[in-house]
């Protein structure tokens, strides 16, 4: 295995550092397959040195490897990949207890061009097991990712807030004003709710909140975007929707809320709400005008004894 170097010392460092070292020709034959890869492979350096790397592991990626492999022979320079660029070169088992969903022993390699002891052009491949630091880098971003998340998010329901709703409103918006669609918004509000906290208590409203959003959303399209827009009012962002399709919907909504009462401890809750529904049409100047439509005609549906869906109409 390490006899091509033609040094013992040599040979024993190599063959018991923790890091994976094998050596190639340019037509990928083996010349050197340390223990690190005989433990990890399962291949012993007998039965490899001396036949070609791609036939022993046909799942290596066979092309960019000899690329490779040629790239730092041409040019005599060395060259790195990282994890981040391609996880692995050797699919090995890592050895990590807690994987962190990982499955794999993930990789940094280097290529080395050097002479070998009859001149011919070799490339040392060294292997490093950076799995420790994929998982720790993995974790931080999803630790990241958790917070974004959770910064979109009303803690009460666990729906959208009304700064994550307006920035996607504001993005679904520029996109049907510049290519064209549908998109209607709806407003709704929960009718009397203050008298529901001072009746019950707000946990008793806590809970009202709760059971309403878990009723739209059983009801909502993956498409839509539901959001606790303040208080007892929510708002409901409706993709290719035009006025048709946005008002059932928006019956559907008010019936599914009106149908069962909340309980809560001994109470029954009856719980209704007034709706109020816009339709984008060419010349809306901006999302906050939408906004600003159904905001108009969750006001009339109030006005005319709640419980209602009604649609904006310019004379509002």
């Amino acid at each position: 295995m390490t006899a091509a170097l033609g040094d013992n010392s040599l040979g024993f460092i190599i063959d018991r550092v923790d890091v994976g070292i094998l050596v190639v020709t340019e037509d990928l034959e083996v010349v050197l397959w340390n223990r690190f890869m005989e433990a990890n492979s399962k291949v012993p350096a007998e039965v490899i040195v001396g036949t070609n790397l791609l036939e022993s592991f046909p799942d290596l990626p066979g092309k960019w490897l000899q690329k490779k492999v040629r790239s730092v022979q041409l040019l005599n320079n060395f060259a790195f990949t990282s994890w981040q660029q391609r996880p692995y070169l050797f699919h090995f088992r890592h050895h990590r207890p807690i994987t962190g969903g990982v499955t794999h022993m993930y990789q940094n390699c280097t290529f080395i061009p050097f002479e070998g002891g009859g001149g011919e052009s070799l490339v040392c491949i060294t292997l490093f097991d950076v799995t420790d630091t994929a998982i720790s880098h993995r974790e931080v971003q999803q630790a990241h990712a958790d917070l974004e998340e959770l910064s979109h998010r009303d803690p009460l329901t666990g729906i959208y807030n009304r700064r994550y709703m307006e920035a996607e409103l504001d993005k679904e918006f520029q996109r049907v004003a510049r290519y064209g669609g549908k998109l209607s918004v709806l407003f709704l509000d929960l009718d009397f709710f203050k008298k529901v906290n001072d009746t019950y208590g707000h946990q008793a409203g806590d809970q009202v909140l709760i059971e309403v959003t878990q009723r739209i959303t059983a009801i909502a399209r993956g498409t839509d975007c539901l959001a606790r827009y303040g208080g007892e009012e929510f708002a409901i962002m409706l993709p290719e929707t035009d006025t048709v399709g946005g008002l059932i919907f928006a019956n559907r909504v008010r019936e599914v809320i009106e149908k069962t009462p909340v309980y809560y401890e001994e109470h029954t809750i009856a719980v209704t709400a007034s709706l109020g529904l816009s339709e984008y049409v060419e010349g809306t100047k901006s999302y906050d005008a939408l906004l600003d439509q159904s905001d108009k005609a969750l006001y009339v549906a109030k006005k005319q004894g709640r419980n209602r869906v009604v649609c904006f109409l310019p004379e509002m």
